[in-house]
């Protein structure tokens, strides 16, 4: 079968282990693309941030990111915005978080923290987009786009989860993109809901294309597409919900690159 789009996740999936694209995966895609493919990255990354690799495959698409909630066009402009409402936000903002979290949040055009990380900018050494360092009560009357914790004892990130889900049972999305990493956004956000949204202005059908990611944010997408390929490097979690998705190489190995040309080159 001839699919007509290719739907990508950038962290533990397009990006290497150094946390950009490699040239042998920036020449396949290109190759896939000039026969015609349309090639969409869906990342949970802020879109001042993402619009790096976009740049940097040359690719004339939309780009769905924060999970969802921002969608940009062709010419880069907002499209679709699904912001948390400052009086739902409020909540979030004022909760009490353990002090073993990395809490941060974005906004339409910015990314706040309450401390700075310097090992998540690793993660965004290519774009250069920073964090801010303020107090969350500065932000109380704010639209959020996204909010997201990070820690390396996953257990903490799991208790969060657990009491966020019991305490909020509206109003949100909770998801882990990895056991490390609890993301939130507005209710009814997805990849998957955008990628509905952009496939329609592209009028493409969704069986009509293929998806590649790792984490539990890329569930929904996985499962609505055509074929939806988990990295060999995914959650164990996201493979134990999805047994009849094919694993495929990690993202160290290329993974992404190498079934592009297995399925189109």
């Amino acid at each position: 079968m001839k699919y007509k789009a290719i739907i990508c996740d950038l962290d533990g999936t397009l990006l290497n282990e150094h946390h950009t694209i490699s040239e042998e995966t920036q020449k396949t895609i290109k190759k896939v693309v000039d026969s015609g493919v349309k090639f969409i990255i869906a990342t949970g990354r802020h879109h001042n941030d993402a619009m790096t690799f976009k740049d940097m495959l040359g690719l004339d698409s939309f780009l769905i990111t924060s999970n969802g909630a921002k969608v940009h066009d062709y010419e880069n402009n907002e499209i679709i915005s699904h912001n948390i409402p400052a009086e739902l936000a409020k909540d979030l903002l004022n909760y009490n978080y353990s002090d073993e979290l990395h809490k941060n949040i974005y906004l339409d055009e910015e990314w706040f923290v309450e401390s700075p990380l310097e090992e998540a900018l690793l993660f965004h050494k290519e774009s250069g987009f920073h964090h801010i360092v303020t107090s969350f009560e500065n932000l109380v009357g704010r639209d959020i786009t996204k909010f997201f914790f990070i820690s390396e004892n996953e257990e903490h990130i799991s208790h969060l989860e657990k009491n966020l889900r019991e305490q909020f049972t509206e109003g949100f999305n909770i998801t882990l993109s990895l056991g490390s990493c609890l993301e939130i956004m507005k209710e009814g956000v997805s990849k998957a809901s955008a990628i509905e949204e952009v496939l329609k202005r592209e009028g493409i059908d969704i069986k009509d294309t293929i998806a590649f990611g790792d984490g539990l944010n890329d569930l929904e997408m996985l499962s609505s597409v055509g074929r939806g390929f988990i990295m060999g490097n995914g959650s164990p979690r996201l493979k134990a919900l999805l047994p009849d998705n094919e694993v495929i190489k990690t993202n160290s190995e290329n993974g992404v690159a190498q079934k592009l040309r297995e399925l189109f080159l």
